[in-house]
């Protein structure tokens, strides 16, 4: 395996429409700047995942998500329960505002976000300037990778790198759940 990525050399990489592999609280990610089409494209292909499922966006802090996510469609509470799980490891389905683009989004009306806890997610995303998209890094259909030394080699020479640091250690990826109705899509 090559030399780990600094964060400051990944999110360099991601600027340049680099996909990247990064730890997050329970499974090794891929990344990618989330407005740029092309590298979202890429990233699906090496994951060999349809666009209209959509895909995550992982952010260091809320005011990353400024400008794309619609607030307003929510109820008080239900924005309530949102923020007060934030940071930490949950994944929320939330409504989008035109900006965010169907590269990301799929065949969805809504975005799944989270504002991690985990530090090497915040020290990349701090580092990249905004959201990255965050996805398993591992062929669609495979299990994911817990270890860097478990990422799968056909993915790993598709990548731009990988990142140096560890995963959280969570026992599962993230539950993600329904701002507006609170039922869990993925346990």
């Amino acid at each position: 395996m090559s030399t780990p990525l600094t964060f400051k050399d990944a999110a360099a990489a991601l600027r340049r429409g680099g996909v990247v592999a990064y730890p997050t609280e329970a499974v090794w990610g891929l990344g990618c700047d989330p407005f740029d089409e092309a590298a979202v494209t890429r990233l699906l292909a090496i994951k060999q995942r349809p666009v209209d499922k959509g895909v995550i966006l992982i952010a260091s802090a809320r005011s990353q998500f400024d400008g794309l996510l619609d607030w307003d469609a929510l109820t008080a509470p239900q924005r309530e329960t949102v923020l007060a799980s934030w940071p930490g490891p949950n994944t929320w389905i939330v409504p989008t505002l035109p900006r965010v683009p169907r590269w990301i989004t799929g065949s969805h009306d809504g975005v799944a976000v989270r504002v991690s806890a985990h530090p090497d997610v915040i020290a990349l995303c701090e580092a990249f300037g905004g959201p990255l998209v965050s996805t398993s890094a591992n062929l669609a259909g495979e299990p994911p990778a817990f270890t860097r030394e478990a990422l799968d080699p056909r993915v790993l020479a598709l990548l731009d790198g990988v990142t140096t640091g560890e995963t959280g250690g969570l026992a599962s990826p993230t539950a993600i759940r329904d701002a507006r109705t609170g039922a869990q899509i993925r346990a």
